[in-house]
């Protein structure tokens, strides 16, 4: 064969070998405007159309709370003003009858506590429920509590002390907290959390679960004073000044109950500078955001 006919035959056959190369380098190429691989297939749409919700709390931690159950007990009822009669019956406590509710107390400007618990459980709602949390409240303002039931969850005030104890045990909630603010002395500051005492009377038996609220209870003191730069109240005694804790005996929604709970009081609303605190916007968020490690740590403590 000639020597121009073999180097025509060469030519002939690297050709379209050398296009084709030059086509997958261009299809290849970052600045091609085409993917270098197949995209994967898109998340399948929810059957509401709402893409599924996303399995990370917006710090980008796991779900930590997924599969429990926190009641939320808002003291008192911005309502309860308006029916002295009803809320002023008398109710079996265990170790005593005491009356279904109060009014809760309010600041000097008249800032009512009713107000500001519901507000701050439902802030408190929001974070938990984002971190997994199955979250009922023992009442909502309207005691819409989604929970459906009978003529005293229609009632537009309360509910009664042991009603909201009631609810926590129904729901087998694995933590409880009734949120408070305090009536104390104009000169007092500080906030503290209320354990049960282990009383055995009547229908009250809380010796299950005192150990538990003591865990439930200092978890909050640490994060909630952490996160609002607020001190124990020095008014109830060198104890609660050191610890943030109180024991009491005498309040029926911890009596009552039969998973772990505490009150905590998160200031006093009769002190100028802490009604300062309570009714400011920004201030609720940092303790709601202090309540809600409080409870995450608490419940995650056996995951660990």
């Amino acid at each position: 064969m000639s020597r121009p006919r073999r180097a025509f035959l060469v030519v002939a056959v690297l050709l379209p070998c050398a296009l084709v190369a030059l086509a997958v380098l261009h299809l290849t190429r970052p600045d091609s405007g085409r993917p270098a691989a197949r995209p994967e297939p898109a998340e399948p749409a929810s059957p509401s159309g709402v893409a599924p919700a996303s399995p990370e709390s917006p710090d980008g931690d796991a779900r930590p709370l997924a599969g429990t159950v926190v009641v939320l007990d808002p003291g008192h009822h911005p309502a309860n003003r308006e029916h002295p009669e009803a809320i002023s019956r008398q109710v079996d406590v265990g170790t005593h009858r005491k009356a279904c509710d109060t009014t809760g107390t309010a600041t000097e400007a008249g800032r009512p506590e009713a107000e500001f618990t519901l507000d701050l459980a439902r802030r408190v709602r929001e974070r938990l429920e984002e971190r997994g949390a199955r979250v009922v409240l023992t009442q909502d303002g309207d005691r819409g509590d989604g929970r459906g039931g009978g003529p005293e969850r229609a009632r537009p005030y309360g509910p009664c002390i042991d009603e909201r104890a009631r609810i926590g045990n129904e729901e087998q909630a694995d933590a409880v907290v009734s949120l408070h603010a305090d009536g104390s002395g104009p000169t007092h500051r500080g906030f503290h959390v209320i354990l049960p005492a282990a009383v055995h009377e009547g229908e009250a038996d809380t010796r299950a679960i005192t150990e538990p609220s003591r865990a439930l209870g200092a978890r909050l003191v640490e994060h909630f004073a952490r996160a609002t730069g607020t001190s124990p109240a020095t008014y109830l005694g060198p104890r609660t000044a050191d610890s943030g804790l109180d024991v009491r005996d005498d309040l029926g929604g911890l009596n009552l109950s039969t998973v772990p709970k505490v009150f905590l009081e998160c200031g006093n609303m009769r002190n100028a500078q802490d009604a300062a605190l309570l009714t400011d916007d920004a201030w609720r968020d940092r303790a709601a955001r202090g309540i809600t490690e409080g409870l995450t740590e608490f419940l995650t403590a056996d995951r660990a």
